[in-house]
């Protein structure tokens, strides 16, 4: 009898931890609708995500319904991602800027950060472009897509301690900003392109082809639970239309060093007592 007691006991304990609350919860927004190489992106991350959260105990959700971008949608979750684009409609504006101005926490990758006046993306979200992620419109970009080698700026900031001083990045394409990061007291850049990466792209434009200069990649604004990734733009195969493999050339979520990096923003994010700093 003592043994099936303390058989039962350890099965009960094993349950008991399978069944444990998740140490946050996150929700990924995504309108997957446009270049094929964001699409390719999200493919990716409805597979990656989950399973991270998973390792790492927190619960992952995603919606492409931006409607859910209201107050008491967002008051389930802790962390909120976007993963290919921002809101346009006023009240899911506004119903962001209060959750992250009550201490709430958000993830962007690459196209979540881009304005370009005129576009179908204009900068007419003052707030978000210039206040928020500090860097106001989109200039220019790199083409094709590639791998950087990115430096880390910040070695002591909790999302960069598990990375080398360099690494290669996946390939992506990389974006120029309006406004110096470097200038701006409220950001903290934590990675930018190092200059062993240039000449950066391979055209066919000279202009799509970065020589030098400076280039924040992966920042933070001290003032909020937040940190932009510019990369999330897979390499496409353009040229020959998307075929049954939907034309990917390369992955972002395939480099163990850059998903550390995301991983470890996420378990930083998710920290309610130290995902600000």
């Amino acid at each position: 009898m003592r043994r099936i007691a303390i058989t039962t006991c350890v099965l009960v304990l094993a349950l008991s931890a399978c069944r444990r609350e998740p140490a946050f919860t996150v929700v990924a927004f995504f309108r997957g609708k446009e270049d094929p190489a964001h699409i390719s992106f999200l493919r990716e991350a409805e597979q990656w995500f989950p399973q991270i959260a998973a390792q790492n105990n927190f619960r992952f959700d995603t919606t492409s319904n931006w409607a859910n971008l209201n107050a008491a949608f967002l008051s389930r979750y802790d962390v909120v991602v976007f993963l290919d684009t921002r809101p346009e409609d006023p009240a899911q504006r506004a119903a962001f800027r209060a959750y992250m101005e009550r201490g709430g926490a958000w993830m962007g990758f690459h196209f979540a950060g881009f304005a370009l006046t005129p576009s179908a993306y204009p900068a007419n979200w003052d707030w978000y472009h210039n206040t928020f992620l500090g860097a106001g419109s989109y200039v220019s970009n790199t083409w094709r897509p590639t791998a950087a080698v990115l430096r880390v700026e910040d070695p002591a900031h909790p999302v960069t301690r598990h990375l080398p001083h360099t690494f290669t990045s996946s390939p992506s394409e990389w974006y120029r900003w309006e406004k110096d990061l470097r200038q701006n007291r409220d950001i903290d850049i934590l990675l930018a392109i190092d200059s062993s990466s240039f000449p950066l792209g391979t055209g066919p434009k000279p202009q799509e082809i970065w020589h030098s200069g400076y280039y924040p990649v992966v920042w933070t604004n001290r003032n909020y639970r937040m940190i932009y990734f510019n990369f999330g733009h897979n390499d496409i195969d353009y040229e020959h239309k998307i075929d049954s493999t939907n034309g990917t050339l390369s992955y972002t979520l395939d480099n163990p060093v850059q998903d550390q990096l995301i991983i470890d923003a996420l378990l930083w994010l998710g920290d309610k007592k130290h995902g600000r700093r």
